[in-house]
């Protein structure tokens, strides 16, 4: 149980005992469902001056403040409050509530009222108020607090993977431009190449960051009609072909001869571009890549095998992540982003299915993507993914 600190500030002795003692026992439950109970640690002071002393040696979550103290008013309690930015919020109390002594509590930071006299009952509902907004303000706060986190971090990560392949072009570029290379065309030839295999690099991962972006926070624009998977997995091979056949690769379609579901075709492809590509990436010379589509109820699950290096139960385990890249001798010279399975995960969840792995260390992965139908109207063909 979570306690929050009350400080009740009020001239009269009775009307300070009275309302710790209703507060004390008092619980508040908040929460969607009512699990987070809520219970008080109730402190009181006689006058403004005697409040202002006790907080700055621990500031009250909730201040109970009569409006009318010998010496410094409650409206000065409430400037010296708002000036030294305390997170307090403040419920007034008072029997000489006026319309300008309210709009100018308000204007200096107070939250709500309680006329005097009032009920335990009446207490009870003015600090349930006051708790269930605290807690709302405050889980916005951390939220905006997280968001920044992750921005950074994000950025953070974003510079470092740019850092490297900028620093290899910057190097390609200088070497041409102070003739280490020579007049060798052939020399000069490769150079170029792979100052272009790093700006390739570079361009992958914009397009993947755009991608990840738009699917998360709703922008993702989505055709959505009756596409033939079986289709759009065949051509996802061909466009793997090529790799594969450099390093004598066997990628084989089993699917039934139409595969109709209601989709994006992009989508699809972003879908079976990466599973195919990087089963082939990771796969050993010589290996076999099996593409294997079944149907799942209404919709179908898509199986890509390969029998290539494989990965640890640990490693899996956290290949669904942002900018996560298996890095080992292995996969050391291996080019990627580590934001195309995170994109994988996350598309197939807008079908209403999700993305998996099953990993052998030398022996081979196999990744299992689940598919539900979509229609024009479906929530997950408008609403933003959340991934937790």
């Amino acid at each position: 149980m979570e306690t929050l600190r009350v400080l009740v500030v009020d001239d009269e002795t009775g009307m300070r005992l009275a309302v710790a003692r209703v507060l004390r026992p008092y619980t508040v439950r908040v929460g969607d469902a009512g699990e987070q109970t809520i219970g008080f640690l109730v402190d009181t002071a006689e006058s403004g001056e005697q409040a202002l002393e006790m907080m700055q040696a621990a500031v009250p979550d909730i201040l109970l403040l009569d409006m009318k103290l010998p010496g410094i008013s409650g409206l000065d309690v409430l400037k010296e409050v708002r000036e030294r930015r305390y997170d307090t919020l403040t419920v007034m109390i008072t029997a000489y509530a006026t319309l300008e002594t309210a709009i100018e509590a308000t204007k200096r930071g107070a939250h709500d009222f309680l006329p005097k006299p009032f009920t335990p009952e009446e207490l009870r509902v003015a600090v349930r108020r006051a708790v269930r907004h605290l807690v709302v303000q405050r889980q916005a706060r951390r939220l905006v607090e997280e968001k920044r986190q992750v921005r950074f971090q994000f950025i953070s990560v974003l510079g470092h993977e740019l850092k490297a392949p900028l620093a290899a072009v910057e190097g390609y570029l200088q070497i041409l431009k102070d003739g280490s290379a020579g007049s060798d065309p052939s020399v000069i030839s490769q150079v170029v190449d792979r100052a272009l295999v790093r700006t390739e690099g570079m361009r992958k991962l914009i397009v993947d960051l755009l991608n990840l972006t738009r699917i998360e926070s709703g922008q993702k624009r989505r055709a959505l009609a009756t596409t033939d998977l079986r289709e759009a997995a065949a051509a996802a091979i061909e466009t793997a072909s090529s790799a594969a056949a450099a390093r004598g690769v066997t990628i084989a379609l089993t699917a039934p001869e139409r595969a109709p579901l209601v989709a994006d075709r992009g989508e699809l492809e972003i879908i079976l571009n990466n599973l195919i590509s990087n089963a082939v990436k990771y796969n050993r010379d010589g290996g076999r890549v099996d593409v294997t589509l079944d149907a799942d109820g209404d919709g179908w699950r898509i199986r890509v095998a390969d029998t290539g290096i494989g990965m640890t139960a640990e490693d899996a385990a956290r290949l669904f992540q942002e900018f996560v890249r298996i890095k080992n001798e292995q996969t050391r010279t291996i080019p990627g982003t580590g934001l195309g399975l995170s994109i994988v995960k996350k598309l197939a969840q807008l079908y209403g299915g999700d993305a998996t792995v099953e990993s052998q260390p030398g022996v081979g992965s196999t990744f299992t993507v689940t598919l539900r139908p979509q229609t024009a109207t479906s929530p997950a063909s408008r609403s933003p993914v959340t991934i937790t």
